[in-house]
């Protein structure tokens, strides 16, 4: 049964994304993005920014399958996760169409999906791993409710701030879902596999037309819808599970997402900024304009379309060094607690060494010339 939803997942989110792109004429007035000035805008060409309906109709589908022929526990938890996303998925969306959602707005439906999942599946959680904390939201469930809530606005927000170039997103929360699914597999619990195992599908439907050509974007509805997920999953693997789960797990399998967010505020406070104004300061914008030296100043559309697509792997890789050490520790609170601290260090190291022109050179791509001359070969004289 597991492996139908998958593949149902999977191809029906393929098939939508094919659909949106080969019908774009049609609704390119409302799901293209037509203006390329923005500090945050990398891409070529004017393109669909509502990847999110395939990824949703990936998840629709297999939720149907679940429906007819799953356990009833499964399809229960399924379908609740499902619906408490709509709020946070149509707010996304009308930003996506209208382009005139706020992001507060957007962060307040996120509020109000985490609260329906709290009282559809029980996605409270329970514990942080802190002394003198956990005992209070023992005693008072209000906070853990409160906790629990914004903390799942907050990476849905961390992650719609990483959806900057192609594949970046997908490829980071295709790495989470599978994870999430390792550790669900682990303790047993096949409804949330199922849950993680879809979601990952679907992600991985959108993520085929999005890397390396960027044919379709996410969009705000499916970098909200994707957080949302990730969020409740993790929240849920923690409540399904507790003394089992260490709650620092989710909290270093996202770490570097929300890490972004926090340093972004502070970096911004810093300077004087408002935290909630867009800037081009963002990690995976320092390795752009920093380690991708591909083709530096062509305005072609293929090479900044390449060079687009050559920064999700350096990103993938950081994320891969909060992913690994969670997915070896997972039931190890002290270790995973290490772990987060040497990556928060980790980050910040890398972070200066870019601002201040001092990236590894090893790692860099070199800039090539984006008109090169064509080369004359001279004749060989015989001696």
């Amino acid at each position: 049964m597991l492996l139908a939803v998958v593949f149902t997942a999977l191809l029906v989110s393929l098939l939508t994304g094919m659909l949106l792109i080969r019908t774009q004429q049609f609704h390119a007035h409302l799901s293209m993005d037509h203006d390329l000035g923005g500090v945050q805008k990398f891409h070529a060409a004017p393109t669909p920014r509502i990847g999110g309906v395939p990824v949703l109709a990936g998840l629709l589908a297999s939720g149907a399958l679940l429906l007819i022929a799953g356990p009833e526990a499964e399809y229960r938890l399924y379908w609740g996760v499902l619906l408490s996303a709509g709020p946070v998925f149509l707010a996304g969306l009308v930003e996506d169409l209208t382009k005139k959602v706020s992001p507060l707005i957007r962060l307040l439906a996120a509020f109000a999906s985490a609260a329906i999942a709290i009282g559809s599946v029980g996605g409270l959680l329970p514990a942080l791993g802190i002394p003198g904390i956990d005992p209070l939201l023992a005693s008072f469930p209000v906070a853990a409710m409160l906790l629990t809530i914004f903390a799942a606005g907050g990476v849905c927000h961390s992650i719609n701030i990483i959806d900057g170039y192609n594949g970046l997103m997908g490829g980071v929360a295709l790495l989470a879902f599978g994870a999430l699914a390792y550790v669900s597999l682990a303790v047993g619990d096949l409804p949330l596999l199922a849950l993680c195992l879809a979601a990952a599908a679907a992600v991985l439907g959108f993520l085929l037309w999005n890397f390396p050509h960027g044919m379709i974007f996410a969009g705000d509805a499916g970098a909200y819808l994707v957080g949302f997920l990730l969020a409740e999953l993790a929240v849920l693997l923690v409540a399904r599970h507790p003394g089992v789960v260490s709650p620092w797990f989710p909290l270093l399998l996202l770490i570097y997402p929300v890490f972004e967010t926090l340093f972004s505020i502070w970096r911004r406070k810093k300077r004087q900024a408002a935290a909630g104004l867009p800037d081009s300061m963002h990690f995976h914008q320092m390795i752009y304009k920093r380690m991708v030296r591909w083709m530096v100043g062509s305005k072609e559309a293929k090479h900044l379309t390449r060079r687009n697509s050559l920064t999700a792997p350096y990103l993938w890789g950081v994320a891969l060094f909060s992913i690994m050490p969670a997915l070896l520790f997972w039931r190890h609170q002290w270790a995973l607690q290490l772990c987060a601290l040497l990556f928060v260090f980790a980050y910040i190291w890398a972070y200066r060494r870019l601002v201040t022109f001092r990236a590894p050179r090893l790692l860099v791509l070199r800039k090539a010339n984006p008109n090169p001359k064509r080369e004359v070969i001279k004749p060989r004289k015989v001696a």
